[in-house]
């Protein structure tokens, strides 16, 4: 009877997903970087092949990925997973990128190092330094594919820190084709490739817009992924997880029906009060974050203007606090734009002939 009870109150009662698989997880707001749950999330662990976000985001940012490129004698170093290429074929960077991430080749990622940077070394240097750009404190690179080295070494980052750079990696245009591609045919100078996405999810989860796999033996299961729906846009990122294509579906599910989008400030409607500039001030991007429905009320924000004097046209003056319950949460950067605020004053300032002759001119 005890034995039937257990098994009734499993049924029953939702177990959260990380206590069943995950060593540590994390549930991303896309557009604020407000983490919704998550448990160990700042534990560093291996990443493995969810490595190749970084590796494809430095290639993107630093080479003309439309350049072609002939494979070298370097690529014949690669093992694991790989796209097969080949010493002297000839094919663009950009198809390079496509197998790096669809098919998680190895033997890309040693070429995307050379082509980019001139080495491996090199390379990682510019990953490292992007990493501390994001935030991504927790962070160290090793490699550019997630492979371990023979001494059991490898790259290694946090749940948290990879959010992060996907939430970055996302802002990009030709890296968010490339992670949402199911599918990708090329032909090089000696074959055609067919390469098909290895994130199950973009076919499994209809809400999917990319992601990046990662496995070996010692870090397990790792996995990164994005989906939106209902303009809601989450990030999931799962290390140590032999579930975690079933888990990130059920975590989604779950936050996004418990969260709703909330617009906190409006960049078209935005102002400040009692702030005296040279023109007026102004955020480039609308405010949204994901709250449930007993956060809403709990909004408040603190503005932290910079005092008044001349500044440049589009200089930054201040900054929105955005706070959840007293804890800030995101914070916004405030800017002037003086140009707008010049003209208006120049064409009050006018008399009445000034403006008779700039009508005439119109008109004519």
């Amino acid at each position: 009877m005890k034995k039937i009870i257990i098994l009734f109150l499993l049924i029953v009662i939702p177990v959260k997903v990380c206590a069943l698989s995950a060593s540590s997880y994390v549930v991303m707001d896309y557009d604020s970087k407000r983490i919704l749950e998550g448990s160990n999330i700042n534990e560093k662990k291996l990443i493995a092949s969810t490595t190749k976000i970084m590796s494809a985001i430095i290639a993107i940012e630093n080479a003309d990925i439309n350049q072609e490129i002939e494979i070298s004698k370097d690529v014949l170093k690669a093992y694991g997973s790989a796209i097969y290429i080949e010493v002297g074929e000839k094919l663009k960077l950009i198809d390079l990128i496509y197998g790096l991430m669809l098919r998680s080749g190895n033997d890309a990622a040693i070429e995307i190092a050379r082509v980019v940077s001139g080495s491996m070394d090199e390379f990682v240097k510019k990953m490292n330094e992007k990493a501390k750009e994001i935030g991504m404190n927790n962070t160290l690179f090793i490699n550019n594919h997630g492979l371990e080295d023979s001494d059991g070494n490898g790259n290694t980052s946090t749940a948290y820190d990879m959010a992060l750079l996907m939430q970055y990696a996302m802002h990009n245009d030709i890296f968010k084709e490339v992670t949402k591609s199911k599918r990708y045919v090329v032909k090089s100078s000696y074959k055609t490739y067919d390469w098909y996405n290895k994130n199950r999810l973009l076919e499994e989860y209809k809400y999917t817009i990319g992601g990046k796999t990662g496995y070996t033996k010692k870090a397990k299961r790792t996995l990164v992924t994005i989906a939106s729906k209902d303009d809601k846009t989450i990030i999931i990122v799962t290390l140590n997880d032999p579930n975690d294509f079933n888990n990130h579906k059920a975590l989604y599910e779950e936050n996004f029906k418990k969260y709703n989008l909330v617009t906190i400030l409006n960049k078209n409607l935005f102002s400040v009060n009692d702030v005296t500039y040279n023109g007026k001030v102004y955020i480039k991007d609308d405010v949204k974050i994901l709250l449930n429905n007993n956060e809403e009320d709990k909004i408040s924000i603190d503005y932290e203007m910079y005092p008044s004097g001349n500044y440049n046209n589009d200089s930054q003056v201040g900054s929105a606090k955005i706070k959840l319950d007293n804890e800030v949460i995101e914070t916004i950067p405030i800017y002037l734009k003086v140009n707008d605020y010049k003209e208006d004053n120049n064409n009050n300032n006018k008399n009445w002939l000034q403006k008779l002759i700039d009508f005439l001119i119109f008109w004519r």
